[in-house]
């Protein structure tokens, strides 16, 4: 769930950009699915992000991305909101969900032979997270969690 180097050097880069144009840098993820490379930016604000917005944060870090050169390869930019349902990576994310409904999915089954859990966030730590199901806790590793989002109970 840690960020790679290329992800830490594009936050550090950028933060305070987006930051000045009243936004939150949420997220950002460097990826590459099929053969192509994307950088995808996650901003965000209290009423939400509109097209407009992602433009807005687009046009101002086009060129400043350019210039540093961290990324070698051809990539896709692409910045938006992080969604209803967020992915949480950072160490704020999770707190900022303690007491929440979050569903962790694993990279192999637990002892339970679960592999997706949904449950009340109750602890974070870099090392684990412990989540309440029904009457239940279950502490689960940093290291076999695959990815964990927010759920929006709709």
């Amino acid at each position: 769930m840690a960020l790679n180097n290329i992800e830490s050097k594009v936050q550090e880069l950028l933060e305070n950009i987006i930051t000045d144009l009243g936004y939150e840098l949420y997220d950002v993820i460097y990826e590459k699915e099929g053969k192509d490379f994307y950088l995808r930016i996650f901003i965000d604000k209290p009423d939400g992000i509109d097209i407009n917005d992602c433009e807005k944060v687009n046009n101002a870090i086009n060129d400043v991305l350019d210039e540093a050169d961290y990324i070698k390869e051809q990539y896709f930019l692409e910045v938006s909101s992080p969604g209803i349902e967020r992915t949480l990576r950072k160490e704020k994310h999770f707190l900022s969900q303690i007491g929440n409904e979050i569903k962790v999915k694993l990279f192999k089954p637990n002892s339970e032979k679960q592999k997706e859990i949904v449950g009340k966030l109750e602890e974070y730590n870099k090392d684990w997270i412990t989540i309440k199901v029904e009457n239940k806790t279950i502490k689960i590793n940093s290291k076999d969690i695959a990815i964990v989002k927010t759920i929006f109970n709709w």
